[in-house]
């Protein structure tokens, strides 16, 4: 940002220089920035936190990305991005550890993330995969904690109800998960979802054919996966980022400072992170 340059005031000249005129420091009010308060807060904690406006993270560029075609109507799958340009997107599954210090990092420092909720992992119905560890907020907020994520600009998506295998499912059967998922989702936080995350990737048409059913606009599936210590597993040989990955996440315990350790990552990569609903619209994925 330029440095604002002030010219001298005529009466505060008068005073310095000659003293002729009974100037007080009153009379020579101070120029101060707008909207920014002078007096500094007693505490860190006190301290106002920066006011940012618009949609978290790095927009697509005009003809950045190419439409995104519809097989025979039903959903697209996508699993990364069609960008040149250095820009990754976050998105994190299921809902068992609600970490409010994870809420605190995406809210303060303008992150965009996408959450895939599955029901019974945000009501912390049944005993989530112990690979991650012991876990300390399992269930702690419930979906309070999705209304917090919500409330931080993050886009809440459909991840089922019970995350089966919905290759072994009927149709009938994966419309019940999926449409189901909406309704709850739509209940508790207000808005239904249009995109879907099918647990452990595994789809099939009747399963485009039963989200199409329930409102869903695209499946979403993962380029890379963040192990425990923000550790990035890539699914291409050359083991690296590359424009448009889609990177995923979980609930899982230390989710605060494997988060940290992530974007970090990321950025020391030159990488920059991208709002993925403004790349799928601009893909013509209506959201």
């Amino acid at each position: 940002m330029r440095a604002l340059k002030i010219m001298p005031r005529p009466a505060a000249v008068a005073c310095v220089l000659a003293l002729l005129a009974a100037c007080t420091p009153a009379e020579t009010a101070s120029v101060r920035r707008p909207n920014v308060t002078t007096s500094a807060p007693s505490s860190p904690s006190a301290r106002p936190k920066a006011t940012r406006h618009g949609p978290p993270g790095e927009q697509p560029r005009t003809g950045e990305v190419r439409p995104v075609e519809r097989a025979g109507g039903l959903p697209p799958v996508i699993s990364s991005i069609p960008t040149r340009r250095k820009v990754v997107f976050l998105t994190i599954d299921d809902g068992w550890e609600q970490d409010p210090g994870f809420v605190e990092q995406v809210r303060d420092q303008h992150i965009p993330i996408t959450a895939f909720a599955m029901r019974d992992a945000v009501e912390a119905k049944g005993t989530p995969d112990p690979a991650g560890g012991p876990g300390k907020y399992v269930g702690a907020g419930k979906w309070g904690y999705f209304r917090q994520l919500r409330n931080a600009d993050v886009a809440i998506e459909n991840h089922t109800l019970t995350h089966p295998n919905l290759r072994l499912l009927s149709q009938d059967a994966q419309r019940r998960e999926i449409c189901g998922s909406s309704q709850v989702i739509r209940k508790e936080l207000g808005a239904r979802p249009t995109l879907f995350r099918p647990p452990f990737g595994n789809y099939n048409t009747d399963t485009l054919r039963a989200a199409k059913s329930c409102g869903i606009e695209a499946v979403l599936l993962w380029t890379a996966t963040v192990q425990p210590g923000g550790k990035i597993a890539y699914q291409v040989p050359d083991k690296r980022l590359r424009p448009g990955d889609i990177l995923l996440l979980h609930f899982r315990p230390n989710l605060a400072g494997d988060f940290r350790i992530l974007v970090n990552k990321i950025k020391r990569r030159g990488f920059e992170l991208g709002n993925l609903q403004a790349y799928l619209a601009a893909m013509a994925v209506d959201r």
